[in-house]
């Protein structure tokens, strides 16, 4: 049996002072290690550390800044915020057992999916999951009420602002619209963006370990400021007056690629009204409008041998272009006649041509081997400038820009301003097509003399005729006035100067000349001197040999000009496809609106032929038949009466309705007296008096528009109500007259 050994004392030392050491070596080496993380956390890290702690202990809640509002030229209101709320839940913070019972209320209150919404509750663990957005007072009240009442957390209701047009549809292709996050999206909207946003604000409040908001920890708040606001050039009045003709337009000659309208200051280049009909409501800007439009897109569907193509949602967003789309500025189109404006200023301006200069015109004319026609086959024979210019001729305004040359012609066409963009404050704006002057060919140079073989904006058209006539100054087109800021201080004056003298005085006055010759037997308006161009071009790259773009551009008064109208009609289907006929009547009408509205008061003689004078129809019912009678006289009215009774009963017109003096009201003296029938009589190509003769003969009043003389070549061109349509005695037939030999 062996005896256990005893180590020996030095080895149990050295035992002992290796594990001291070890230990001590471990404890100092995890200390160190301790002591460089806590430097590198409070030294190196710092930042990044208490920036990730700051992100998990605090929660942010955006506030947001009020967009500016969009005045007209008389402050009258646009486009405003008004205040929303979004309405949200955070899964995280609702038990359970209340999910159900919070998915029911919010469904209930603002129409959504229950189903979808107590789906993402149950299987999300975020603070947000967005409800609905943009919700509106009363339903935004309904769920504060029933969350306090039900004692339910996870609910969030955080304000937030919405872009409200008050006008609907109204200059919906100037001011554009705004996206779901407020950010303008189209028009004035989109270019003025950055003005208008704002800044938004914050509230930030400190959160604990589970991510509740701590009731007693302070909350930082940054409030929004909201953002300046425009004033715009565009006069409520005088836009309504500009759509409203556009819409009869549109209607009255079926008008299938929409219609354009510009009224402009021509001293300041401010736009007093612009429009692109048919029109959209901002409000609502992604459905389509236009019912013919709508159908054509409802009509597309997906074809699935191409599953991966959506035609409908291509023909969908394809539409919602074409009715956003601001045709004044955003297009080109070919002049025509209208055009011409420039040309004949150009050459007077230049002295290669004088306004009794003579040119002759056989019907067409043949230029190196091309050979162009006038709107007048038979020819104008010898004329002069001046007759050229009111007679619309090819042949002549070939032989005008032949003589001035490329060189020449192509320097005025810079110098108007043609070959740039007008730089107007609205959002994609077009750039013109044109033959430089190396370019310009005897071909090119012939039919870019007339308006055609160019490609130009509305807006750069109407600012040439502007510099036409307003004394040859070539102005800055321009829709904003001032900016101003939160309270109504003005932050900047934004009306530009004009940028050049293009045209000397001299021949600024002799371009009045010219424009009050041309528009003598298209449009006219009582009372004042107008002068005009009229405009109709081929649409050469539609394909469609047919297609016509009927324009006119009017200004007035023609001695002292204030305002220029251009009436733009894209591929009318009507009785005629001149500018001269469709689109003149519109700017007259126009014109007729604006000239009385701004202070211009009328003059009546025999160079603005005959005055129609109206009054306003009062409401008779009920009074004495003697009285009526005798009140009516006094306003220049006719009266036929029906029935045996001593009192009126009832009166066609009813009152309200504008009639021309000499109109006959129809006074029915018994109840239930049946109308008295009458069939409409079809006066189209009848002369001013025999046209007034025909209606009243069967007990029809009429009302005439555009060029009211007896002038042999002024005949009726449209009536508004169908020939052989039956209509109640004393209806009021609406008749267009004008220049039916007119060739543009």
């Amino acid at each position: 049996m062996s005896k256990e050994q005893t180590p020996k004392p030095n080895t149990t030392i050295t035992i002992r002072r290796r594990i001291i050491i070890t230990v001590a070596v471990m404890v100092l080496g995890g200390f160190g290690l301790l002591g460089y993380n806590l430097g590198c956390l409070q030294l190196r890290d710092y930042e990044e550390l208490q920036a990730k702690a700051s992100k998990q202990q605090m929660r942010a809640t955006t506030i947001p800044a009020n967009r500016g509002v969009i005045y007209d030229a008389n402050m009258k209101v646009l486009a405003q915020s008004t205040t929303v709320w979004n309405i949200s839940v955070s899964p995280k913070e609702i038990p359970d057992e209340k999910k159900e019972a919070v998915a029911k209320g919010l469904s209930e209150i603002l129409e959504v999916d229950y189903d979808a919404l107590l789906e993402r509750m149950r299987t999300s663990n975020s603070y947000y999951e967005s409800v609905k957005k943009k919700v509106e007072k009363p339903a935004t009240d309904a769920v504060r009420e029933w969350v306090s009442s039900a004692d339910l957390p996870g609910v969030n209701i955080d304000q937030d602002t919405k872009r409200y047009y008050p006008y609907g549809d109204f200059a919906s292709t100037v001011l554009g619209f705004t996206s779901s996050d407020n950010k303008g999206l189209a028009g004035l909207e989109y270019y003025y963006n950055d003005t208008l946003s704002g800044t938004p604000g914050r509230s930030v409040q400190a959160t604990n370990a589970l991510g509740y908001e701590m009731p007693y920890a302070e909350e930082s708040y940054y409030e929004a400021k909201d953002g300046n606001s425009l004033v715009s050039t565009l006069d409520e009045v005088i836009q309504h007056s500009l759509e409203k003709n556009l819409q009869l337009a549109v209607k009255t000659h079926n008008v299938s690629q929409r219609a354009i309208g510009i009224v402009m200051d021509v001293n300041t280049g401010a736009i007093l009204g612009m429009a692109t009909e048919g029109a959209y409501d901002p409000n609502d800007p992604f459905t389509i409008y236009d019912e013919a439009l709508r159908a054509q897109v409802d009509a597309v569907q997906d074809d699935p041998a191409t599953a991966d193509v959506n035609e409908h949602t291509e023909a969908l967003e394809k539409a919602r272009q074409f009715q956003w789309r601001n045709k004044a500025v955003n297009d080109l189109y070919e002049p025509g006649s209208v055009f011409k404006t420039v040309t004949a200023a150009a050459a007077l301006d230049s002295g290669s041509s004088t306004i009794n200069s003579s040119f002759s015109c056989s019907g067409s004319l043949t230029v190196a081997g091309t050979r162009m026609r006038c709107a007048h086959p038979e020819g104008h024979g010898s004329q002069t400038l001046l007759q050229s210019y009111v007679n619309s001729c090819n042949p002549a305004f070939i032989q005008i820009g032949t003589k001035m040359g490329a060189e020449t012609f192509f320097s005025y066409f810079e110098s108007f301003g043609l070959t740039q963009k007008t730089g107007i404050d609205l959002p994609g704006e077009a750039q013109s097509q044109f033959y430089k002057a190396e370019s310009l060919g005897p071909v090119q140079l012939a039919s870019s003399s007339f308006g055609q073989s160019i490609k130009i904006t509305p807006i750069q058209m109407i600012t040439a005729v502007s510099t036409a006539i307003n004394g040859g100054h070539l102005v800055q087109p321009h829709m904003v006035s001032k900016i101003l800021d939160e309270n109504g201080n003005v932050v900047k004056d934004v009306t530009p100067a004009s940028k050049r003298q293009v045209i000397s005085e001299e021949t600024s006055a002799q371009m009045r000349t010219l424009m009050a010759g041309a528009a003598v037997s298209k449009t006219q308006v009582a009372g004042y001197q107008v002068g005009g161009k009229s405009g109709t071009s081929q649409k050469l790259d539609s394909g469609d040999p047919e297609a016509r773009i009927a324009s006119f551009v009017a200004v007035a008064p023609i001695n002292d000009p204030k305002v220029a109208v251009l009436i733009v009609l894209d591929e009318p289907h009507s009785y005629s496809s001149y500018g001269g006929m469709l689109a003149a009547p519109v700017a007259g009408k126009v014109l007729g609106d604006v000239l009385p509205y701004i202070g211009i008061q009328p003059v009546y003689n025999e160079e603005n032929g005959e005055a129609q004078v109206t009054a306003g129809l009062g409401d008779q019912t009920g009074g004495l038949l003697v009285d009526v009678q005798a009140a009516l006289q006094k306003q220049g009215f006719f009266s036929k009466v029906v029935g045996n009774g001593t009192t009126v009963v009832r009166q066609f017109p009813s009152g309200g309705t504008s009639l021309a003096k000499g109109s006959t009201v129809i006074l029915y003296t018994e109840d239930g007296a049946a109308d008295s029938m009458i069939t409409v009589p079809d006066i189209i190509g009848r002369s001013n008096t025999a046209a007034s003769q025909a209606l009243t003969a069967v007990g029809l009043n009429i009302f005439k528009e555009g060029v009211i003389s007896d002038d042999t070549n002024i005949k009726a061109l449209s009536q508004n109500v169908e020939p052989g349509t039956q209509v109640p005695a004393g209806t009021v037939v609406t008749v267009v007259f004008g220049d039916n030999t007119i060739y543009d």
